[in-house]
């Protein structure tokens, strides 16, 4: 069983940054792809970013060079760099791990990050 919970969420400007930290209880976690997840009222939740445990990196199109997704195996903890935020950032951002970025088994309760104009 993988226990995750969100922290680094909060309110904004636009251009600004904010750093999401999601820590993992478990001793598997160096062999789980790990996840960051968003979902914005009345849209459906979509895979931001993703690491694989090789730490292979996917990246949605809207965030490509602006937000960063990287692992601290020793610390169990993935986190998920935010630059350049856009109002349209503005979401519930979920940790999420499993066998691969896109399949997810275990989801932490999710974080909001709210950019203003």
């Amino acid at each position: 069983q993988v226990q995750l919970g969100e922290s680094g969420g909060g309110l904004v400007q636009a251009g600004g940054s904010l750093r999401l930290s999601c820590p993992a209880s478990g001793s598997i976690f160096s062999i789980l792809a790990m996840g960051w997840y968003r979902q914005a009222p009345g849209r459906q939740r979509e895979l931001v970013a993703g690491i694989t445990r090789t730490d292979g990196t996917i990246y949605a199109d809207s965030v490509k060079g602006r937000f960063t997704i990287f692992r601290d195996n020793a610390k169990n903890t993935v986190y998920l760099q935010m630059n350049s935020l856009k109002p349209e950032d503005t979401a519930v951002y979920y940790c999420a791990a499993g066998p691969f970025p896109h399949t997810p088994n275990y989801w932490g309760q999710g974080t909001q990050v709210t950019v203003s104009s």
